[in-house]
């Protein structure tokens, strides 16, 4: 769909934007409740809460607001995500914020979006996922020292591969592959937390007494615990880039959400009192993977466990983030703003295909330089831009869009309060510590205008001579087909 397509859906009557009327799409709805709980949890829990806790407390430097911030931080995620449950059962296309900014603020929004999402955001946090797990998996056989980076980067780049063909192939194995994950990463959770509990018991308090004694609290301080605590709380919007393979979605959507987040927040606050009833804020904010800290005083000998479960646990993580990933690569394909090979769908597997193996390849790019987490932590930032964007338009749709069909309606207030919150998250690290990063994460974002205006506003002759016979050519290797052709 290129600009006719674009000026056709400006015209269209908003009913469309509702499930009601044939999707033109193949994708298999093959995503239960189950599915999509695991999908949320084992999307969010990664390898954050087990490696790098110490972030929020280095803020704020005492338990007790420690834990308040895990705990509100979770709050804030559901009432996001409640939000998003709204826009995702009003608009219930595939492909997350970027459907939201293109039906309320038109195509330019959207394309930025996913100009950011695409290039930066998401394959950089994938590299960095894999990254993560190749430290743990290659641990062992290093005992001592720090693998070295060509082992690190090659295992990183194989789980990406693996991770791609298997979504690639299935949107069921993919799901499966999900389910079996999620359940092996909630072991090592359930093991930390019921230690804990068992410990607390044995009168193991002695680090909560006076937990708010000494605490850093401003408005910086706290801005910037949140900010890395809903780091590791990101991916609670994972379900809307595939609502169009949920089944049921009205009721699916918000039942995952309601179920996932919470069950993430309790898991969250659990595991952090479980690491401070072996640790002081002092060991913790020394220790290098708390996880693996916690797991040498509490498990020996069998704490061998740990970095195990870890790797599960990234594994999973990276492949609910290229599960869901692909899916905006698609949708951003169909609507004619990125190029329309990646809206085609495999003919044999009904997946996404050309889609998720584009979104791996980028992934697989941003392992090559080595240490990216620190432009990530800068270009994180952006992810709050766009998540309080769509939810202002979730406000704004309200007062523009009054006929459209809305079986959830959350109260106003959320999504205020929300965008509210984002604007803080955005600002907070600017004013605090203004680098000039930020400036060059701004700057990039606004050049995808220039592409906009020279790809998709224009459509230049020229750059479709090059692109047609390279996509015949993709086609017939990949097998795969444009949606609209194959409508059923």
């Amino acid at each position: 769909m290129g600009e006719e397509g674009l000026r056709k859906r400006k015209g269209e009557d908003t009913q469309s934007v509702q499930s009601h009327g044939p999707q033109r799409t193949n994708l298999q709805k093959q995503v239960g409740l189950i599915s999509g709980i695991c999908m949320i949890v084992g999307t969010i829990i990664g390898s954050g809460i087990f490696v790098s806790p110490k972030s929020v407390l280095a803020n704020v430097e005492a338990v007790g607001p420690c834990l308040t911030i895990w705990a509100a931080c979770g709050v804030l995620a559901t009432l996001g995500a409640l939000c998003f449950a709204e826009l995702g059962t009003m608009i219930t296309k595939s492909g997350g914020e970027y459907p939201y900014l293109m039906e309320a603020f038109g195509p330019i929004p959207a394309f930025l979006f996913s100009w950011t999402s695409l290039l930066v955001t998401k394959p950089s946090s994938f590299a960095i996922i894999c990254l993560s797990f190749a430290e743990y998996a290659a641990a062992p056989f290093y005992p001592g020292c720090d693998p070295p980076q060509v082992v690190t980067k090659c295992l990183a780049a194989a789980a990406i591969v693996v991770i791609t063909i298997v979504n690639s192939m299935s949107v069921k194995l993919g799901s499966y592959l999900q389910n079996f994950l999620t359940a092996a990463k909630m072991i090592i959770v359930t093991i930390i937390i019921v230690s804990g509990i068992v410990l607390l018991a044995q009168g193991k308090t002695e680090n909560f007494q006076d937990s708010f004694k000494d605490s850093k609290i401003s408005v910086s301080s706290i801005s910037l615990a949140f900010y890395n605590g809903l780091w590791a709380y990101d991916g609670w919007n994972q379900l809307n880039y595939i609502t169009e393979e949920l089944k049921n979605p009205y009721r699916n959507l918000p039942l995952s959400i309601i179920i996932g987040i919470p069950l993430v927040t309790v898991c969250y606050v659990l595991i952090n009192i479980s690491y401070f009833t072996v640790m002081t804020s002092t060991e913790l904010l020394q220790s290098q993977a708390v996880a693996v800290t916690f797991g040498d005083r509490v498990l020996y000998p069998a704490s061998w466990i740990v970095p195990l479960f870890v790797v599960f646990s990234t594994i999973g993580s990276a492949n609910g983030t290229c599960f869901t990933a692909g899916r905006l690569v698609y949708v951003a394909g169909r609507e004619g703003h990125m190029l329309r090979l990646l809206s085609y769908i495999s003919v044999k597997r009904l997946t996404p295909a050309p889609a998720i193996i584009f979104y791996g390849a980028i992934a697989i790019i941003y392992i090559i330089p080595g240490d990216i987490e620190t432009l990530i932590n800068y270009f994180s930032f952006a992810v709050w831009i766009f998540y309080g964007l769509t939810i202002f338009a979730l406000i704004v749709m309200r007062f523009t869009r009054k006929q459209l069909e809305r079986p959830i309606r959350v109260p106003i207030i959320i999504p205020v309060l929300v965008t509210l919150v984002s604007i803080v998250l955005v600002l907070a690290p600017i004013i605090s510590a203004p680098e000039l990063a930020y400036l060059y994460c701004i700057l990039f974002i606004l050049s995808g205008l220039i592409v906009y205006a020279l790809f998709v506003h224009f459509k230049f002759s020229w750059a479709r001579k090059i692109s047609n016979p390279i996509t015949m050519h993709l086609q017939m290797l990949l097998e795969v087909v444009p949606p609209e052709e194959v409508d059923t």
